[in-house]
């Protein structure tokens, strides 16, 4: 059956660190127009995303590095990740697997590590229209 979810490519527009605060901000814009939003996140996930932004490699995998080498290792790719669902200040996501060609798993996550790893694994980050309209502001 086909999705009838109008899909939304985004950008990771910002990540703003906020010092003493176990809640970080992760902005998302919209590709092809002004529409934006933030999520609210943890510091370890925020430290990931930074860390992946610039390249940084660790000595040793952390989980984000550690789920995406053991996606790889199993012969699946991920192939985009989607923020679905908003639902009380709460966004929903799911990461998109391909484990063969032309086969799609989705599996939920929270969107701050779905896109740690959509960075990661350079694929696609999707908003459901819904989501975009409920939460985004212009500019």
């Amino acid at each position: 059956m086909d999705d009838p979810t109008k899909w939304i490519d985004v950008l990771l527009a910002r990540v703003v660190l906020q010092d003493e605060s176990d809640q970080q901000n992760l902005y998302l814009k919209e590709r092809s127009g002004k529409r934006g939003f933030a999520i609210l996140i943890g510091t370890s996930e925020a430290a990931e995303i930074q860390r992946v932004l610039a390249e940084v490699e660790v000595q040793r995998p952390l989980t984000h590095q550690l789920l995406f080498e053991a996606v790889t290792a199993l012969g699946a790719r991920l192939t985009e990740v989607r923020i679905v669902a908003l639902e009380r200040s709460t966004f929903f996501a799911r990461l998109v697997l391909s484990p063969t060609p032309g086969e799609l798993v989705e599996v939920d996550a929270r969107p701050s590590d779905a896109i740690a790893l959509a960075l990661r694994a350079r694929c696609p980050i999707r908003v459901a229209e819904e989501v975009m309209r409920d939460a985004s502001t212009t500019g």
